[in-house]
């Protein structure tokens, strides 16, 4: 795992945009109600992760956790003596339709473990290698080869990792095309071509509201900020949308149960990312 630890913070440092995210941190890391967007393919490389309000899922060092697409999810990021190190890799629904028939399956896991294999290994350290010229037209296609090795490999729930596309979902897309706009329901529902009182109404159904999606698009964009880069708070609330630093600390704390600057501290301060 090492040498995947040492690829990926070297190629981190020297790119911006990648098909991939890395958190560390050198201290625990407690965070309620984190987003899961889109299937999300956690490796665990040093330390070890733990979900759920009773922290009932493990994953430790050495071992992947595919979490399916969730409204939200406790998550706890424990280091051991060096570090938390763990590489994310976020899925889109497309990228499923590669698997074969009897692997297709929807929606009916909602996450599996299972240890990081040397085959595995090799395969997302040239995922990662490989993201650094490849354009990101093409970065599906390696996302792709991940999940047909996890099918090889045995792991058979990975098409049941896929939930389909929900309204919630829909609207959060849109959400996130431009997170620092201020969206409204008549914009959403020009888009979604649909009623407002139809938008909302469905929205319900599912449990959900236009706000309640606004806040977790905008407060997960900036989870990941303070996670994987050292840019000042106020600078991560402006890109989500917030005019004031002191709204974005609350609304952060008010979702997560930890402030940004909290879970800032936690970091590696010379993880380069």
């Amino acid at each position: 795992m090492q040498k995947l630890i040492e690829t990926t913070r070297k190629i981190i440092q020297e790119n911006e945009t990648l098909p991939f995210s890395v958190y560390c941190s050198s201290e625990e890391q407690r965070m309620l109600n984190v987003p899961i967007n889109k299937p999300l393919l956690i490796f665990v490389l040093s330390g070890r992760k733990e979900l759920g309000t009773k922290n009932d899922i493990v994953c430790p060092s050495g071992h992947f956790i595919f979490l399916s697409n969730t409204p939200t999810i406790a998550m706890r990021n424990i280091p051991n003596e060096v570090e938390y190190f763990a590489l994310l890799i976020e899925f889109d629904y497309s990228d499923f339709n590669c698997l074969e028939h009897r692997h297709r399956k929807l929606g009916t896991n909602t996450h599996f473990i299972g240890p990081i294999e040397s085959r595995l290994e090799y395969t997302v350290q040239q995922f990662a290698e490989w993201s650094t010229f490849s354009p990101s037209d093409m970065w599906h296609l390696r996302r792709q080869e991940i999940l047909q090795v996890l099918a090889s490999l045995g792991f058979n729930q990975v098409g049941a990792i896929m939930k389909p596309p929900t309204l919630s979902y829909k609207v959060h897309t849109i959400v996130s095309s431009n997170i620092a706009s201020d969206f409204n329901v008549e914009d959403l529902s020009s888009e979604l071509a649909m009623s407002e009182s139809t938008l909302r109404r469905k929205l319900r159904a599912e449990g959900s509201s236009i706000q309640a999606i606004k806040d977790r698009a905008k407060l997960g964009y900036g989870l990941h900020l303070v996670q994987t880069t050292f840019e000042s708070i106020g600078q991560i609330a402006e890109q989500c949308g917030y005019s004031s630093q002191s709204r974005f600390t609350e609304k952060f704390r008010q979702l997560f149960d930890i402030t940004p600057t909290e879970l800032r501290k936690t970091r590696m301060p010379d993880s380069g990312e």
